[in-house]
């Protein structure tokens, strides 16, 4: 039974592959497609395919649809207000010209929190040319910097989309998930970004070119009139955040139903987290905006749209898998190993290695990102020794490397850059590879010691 349910598995996935790459049918309708084919191969009754779908679309969007529209208003408001490039600057005024490369990357790693990878790349690149030619800096170790910076926060760290499906797929707190992600994101991206990225910069081929492919389109100095200041930026984005921590810590130590734990659970939700931050955010940058609030909402929603529908659709997906054999099946095999030290590890890699595949398979980081974890959620909970938050996690490192032409990032860094398709590959899928890689040897390391570090149990 497992088998054949593992079979249709492969034949499902590759019908979703196919119509998305070959055929270009929107991931929407190839994913619930998909879903309906596992469903019928594996023989579920015809009014439990059309329950689960509907059960894992809505289900995955309670847990999130909300934090994830507030999360694209927030990243439009700091985009338009201008904030982005005054962080950078602000990041590159403290670390020195000649930490430039660590500047960008974290400039990235802390603007692709609320703003998403392919705006925050274009409008940082200008940035990354000035620096470039001033500072002597091979360019391909700038883009490198600052693209590993954007690409590992997007899949690791909330309230972007990909970590809250997520977190929310494997009922794990938000709160310890996030504090975990920091912990593992961080060293990751400065290797696969600044670490690589000066070493590729020291190639021969890429030393003496400091943006020489633009010299026909000289770089021009951002405006630094009426802008918000970089401190802010970073405030703003820090405070939901913040929020979401405090309201899980003062829960470890009031008592429940008192007024004060209502009060900082409600605080501390990260719906209403991102509410507040969202709405401080624009009563903060009101006066930078060119623009209505209404007409920055519309925008947003725009583009939210698409994304919870995906996001809805690999939840009805990962659904009907674990309404097969396949969820049992894994769980009564991973369940033989569990309280043995090795599960933990066993699960992290598995994660990482579902989620890789599908990212580099079909391009996309938060489908492989959703659909992994609404495989992974149920099998994980229910055995003893394995902890969520880092398989989650493991998922999320499984969505950074491996981008191929098929990814929409890809593009952007090649096209905006004016790289080769070769050096793209070195500067951006070998990069991604490198972060993603590293996050799992941490993750396997924090696998070995999850009985003894707060959260991981």
């Amino acid at each position: 039974m497992l088998t054949w349910a593992l079979v249709s598995f492969c034949i499902s996935i590759v019908f979703v592959l196919v119509t998305i790459i070959k055929l270009k049918v929107h991931p929407f309708l190839s994913l619930l497609l998909g879903a309906v084919i596992m469903g019928l191969l594996c023989g579920l009754p015809l009014p439990t395919i059309s329950g689960e779908l509907a059960n894992g679309f809505g289900g995955t969007l309670t847990g999130i649809g909300i934090i994830i529209a507030l999360g694209v208003i927030l990243g439009q408001l700091l985009h338009e207000s201008g904030c982005a490039e005054e962080i950078a600057a602000m990041v590159l005024r403290m670390t020195g010209q000649k930490n430039a490369p660590l500047a960008m990357n974290l400039t990235g790693y802390i603007v692709s929190i609320p703003v998403f990878f392919d705006a925050a790349f274009v409008i940082l690149l200008n940035l990354v040319k000035n620096i470039s030619r001033k500072g002597k800096i091979p360019f391909i170790t700038l883009v490198t910097s600052l693209a590993v910076g954007l690409i590992t926060t997007h899949a690791m760290v909330i309230p972007t989309p990909g970590p809250l499906a997520v977190a929310a797929n494997m009922e794990a707190s938000i709160a310890v998930f996030l504090i975990y992600s920091l912990i593992v994101s961080l060293p990751a991206s400065l290797i696969g970004g600044v670490v690589y990225g000066k070493w590729l910069g020291n190639k021969p081929e890429y030393m003496n070119d400091f943006a020489n492919s633009f010299d026909d389109e000289p770089a021009v100095e951002a405006p630094t009139g009426n802008r918000p200041s970089g401190a802010l930026g970073v405030s703003l984005i820090l405070l939901p955040i913040i929020m979401i921590l405090l309201g899980t810590v003062m829960g470890q130590f009031l008592e429940k139903d008192t007024l004060p734990f209502q009060i900082f659970d409600f605080i501390g939700n990260k719906n209403i987290a991102l509410l507040v931050g969202t709405l401080v955010a624009y009563l903060s940058l009101k006066k930078y905006l060119t623009r209505s609030f209404n007409d920055i909402i519309a925008d947003a929603a725009a583009s939210t749209g698409s994304i919870l529908i995906i996001t809805g659709a690999g939840g009805s997906f990962g659904k009907i898998i674990n309404a097969t054999a396949i969820g049992s099946g894994l769980k009564d095999v991973l369940g033989g190993l569990a309280g043995t030290a090795s599960v933990g590890v066993l699960l992290v890699v598995v994660a990482f290695l579902i989620s890789q595949v599908l990212r580099c398979a079909q391009g996309s980081t938060t489908v492989a990102l959703v659909t992994t974890s609404a495989i992974m959620g149920p099998i994980v909970s229910g055995i003893d020794g394995a902890s969520s938050v880092l398989v989650g996690l493991a998922i999320c490192a499984g969505g950074i490397g491996l981008s191929l032409p098929n990814d929409s990032g890809f593009w952007v860094v090649n096209r905006f850059s004016k790289f080769s398709v070769g050096d793209t590959f070195r500067a951006w899928t070998i990069a991604g590879t490198i972060s993603g890689v590293t996050s799992l040897v941490i993750l396997i390391v924090l696998s070995l010691f999850s009985g003894v570090l707060p959260g991981l149990s």
